[in-house]
């Protein structure tokens, strides 16, 4: 059994984290981690939980009995936890926050080395990987609608992304933007192309373009030679899920049928990605680790419709696909989720 800690445990991501794996075949809680939370139990905080477990939040971190730490902190923190704190170097370490997945960006911290944790791109990297930054939910949503099409050099223009993501995308400190007053029957704009997530997905991009598509050496916050992504996210009046659209203009040769089989092909051994021709809604995903991906060529442009739920696929979910991966386990061991359709 995978012995696991959980740091930051009483969040969203820490509770739903404690959800999957309380009934995951091959992995048992050896602590979860809450400085507000100590000594109380895990089902009064997660009242979901009621039933499942008689667990408390620990005041303790006993890094030796854990064979990896979930880190479930706010950006900004896992670094700074890292840097004081003290973890031995055979345990390994999955970090949901948005602090070593960029690279360039990326601090050097007590040696270790990140792995972009996105499996439909870094599969055979995560399995040889001790510490793994997880990918941001919008991030994980665009980069796999946008993916195929960077392979084939077909982001030759500016892209446009438009996508809406749940109030529990914010977190579970209350904001005046999550408040069921506010939120409930209403929609608005943040964060206008400006996005933190922006930078990590031009990453990805730039890892399976074709080298020779355009100009090398461009800023990270552009896929490529001057390639600008324009990124408007959408609060959405619903709880959780993300559902987004790229648009990315076509060279005038491009074959449709060779652009869409090139979608179904890459997504072909995918545990959790899967292509439909079928168009999309988010109920397919909610409460699962699934993505699902719809392209449509219309008017000489690429339509690309993908959606997850940002609490599994857009984190934890994917956490755990990773520490799967990680741990030479079946990618879908303890994933194996049905959709909240009705």
């Amino acid at each position: 059994m995978i012995r696991v800690g959980i740091l930051g445990a009483a969040g969203y991501t820490g509770g739903e984290l404690i959800r999957l794996l309380l009934n995951h075949p091959d992995a048992t809680i050896a602590f979860a981690h809450s400085e507000s939370n100590a000594g109380c139990a895990v089902a009064d905080v997660h009242e979901g939980l009621t039933g499942e477990t008689e667990m408390r939040f620990s005041a303790d971190m006993p890094f030796e009995q854990a064979d990896v730490v979930f880190f479930c902190f706010g950006h900004g923190k896992s670094e700074q936890f890292l840097r004081e704190h003290e973890i031995p170097g055979g345990v390994k370490i999955i970090d949901m926050a948005q602090d070593f997945r960029v690279e360039r960006l990326s601090p050097s911290v007590k040696g270790r080395t990140w792995v972009y944790g996105l499996p439909e791109l870094n599969r055979d990297e995560i399995r040889r990987a001790s510490s793994v930054a997880n990918p941001g939910c919008f991030a994980t949503c665009i980069e796999l609608g946008l993916l195929p099409a960077a392979r084939q050099g077909l982001l030759t223009s500016d892209v446009t992304v438009s996508g809406v993501t749940g109030s529990t995308g914010a977190g579970q400190k209350p904001q005046a933007t999550t408040h069921f007053s506010w939120r409930e029957g209403n929609m608005s704009v943040y964060k206008l192309l400006t996005h933190q997530h922006l930078h990590e997905i031009c990453q990805s991009l730039n890892q399976v373009r074709p080298q020779d598509s355009l100009p090398v050496g461009s800023p990270i916050d552009r896929v490529e030679g001057g390639v600008e992504i324009d990124f408007i996210p959408w609060r959405g009046d619903f709880a959780r899920g993300i559902f987004v659209n790229s648009i990315v203009r076509l060279p005038d040769d491009t074959d449709t049928e060779t652009v869409v089989a090139a979608y179904r092909d890459y997504y072909r051994d995918a545990a959790f990605t899967h292509y439909t021709d079928r168009s999309l809604d988010l109920k397919q995903v909610v409460n699962t680790n699934k993505c699902l991906v719809h392209a449509d060529v219309v008017a000489g442009k690429l339509v690309v419709s993908t959606c997850i739920d940002n609490l599994l696929k857009g984190a934890v979910g994917q956490a755990v696909q990773n520490m799967n991966l990680m741990f030479g386990l079946d990618e879908r061991s303890g994933l194996r989720l049905k959709a909240s359709a009705f």
